[in-house]
């Protein structure tokens, strides 16, 4: 049976393993209703996440016409953990991985930027030390030094971030 609406725009939010094909059980009960083939559209997104070899993203499905768009949503944390360029690892043989980096404060601002719009803080500041918080939960550090550490100094106004 086709959609009533053949214009409708459908968005579906996925969270999946970079550059892995999804089983087709769990995008199935999601897509399958809008006239999508599991396969196809687990093997377009594999295709899109292929930068985020190993971690876990999420991923926004577009569909219109039954054709789905796929864009990638980073979270705070992938996008932490892509800034370690670390080596993709096997997600069934190591668990409870600990990414002992260390990112620069320039990095951080980076990834804050672009969080920005997902972001409930009123500056830029406030982003910024939303990202160390994430810094201290992966286990890296910043400029050397615990990441709390430098939220305190960015809270104090020691550390100046620019607006843009």
């Amino acid at each position: 049976m086709p959609p009533k609406f053949p214009n409708e725009v459908k968005i579906v939010m996925l969270r999946t393993t970079g550059g892995e094909v999804a089983g087709g059980s769990a995008l199935a009960p999601k897509i399958g209703p809008l006239g999508l083939s599991p396969k196809k559209v687990g093997e377009d997104i594999a295709k899109a996440t292929q930068d985020w070899k190993g971690l876990r993203i999420t991923v926004k499905l577009i569909v219109q016409n039954r054709q789905a768009a796929i864009e990638v949503v980073p979270s705070a944390s992938s996008l932490v953990i892509k800034a370690l360029k670390e080596p993709p690892r096997d997600k069934k043989k190591e668990k409870n991985i600990k990414h002992s980096g260390n990112l620069s404060l320039k990095e951080v601002i980076e990834i804050a930027r672009k969080m920005r719009p997902k972001s409930m803080a009123k500056e830029l500041r406030g982003t910024v030390r939303e990202i160390l918080g994430t810094c201290f939960s992966v286990g890296c550090t910043v400029d050397g030094s615990s990441p709390q550490d430098i939220s305190e100094k960015v809270a104090s106004g020691e550390i100046e971030i620019p607006e843009n």
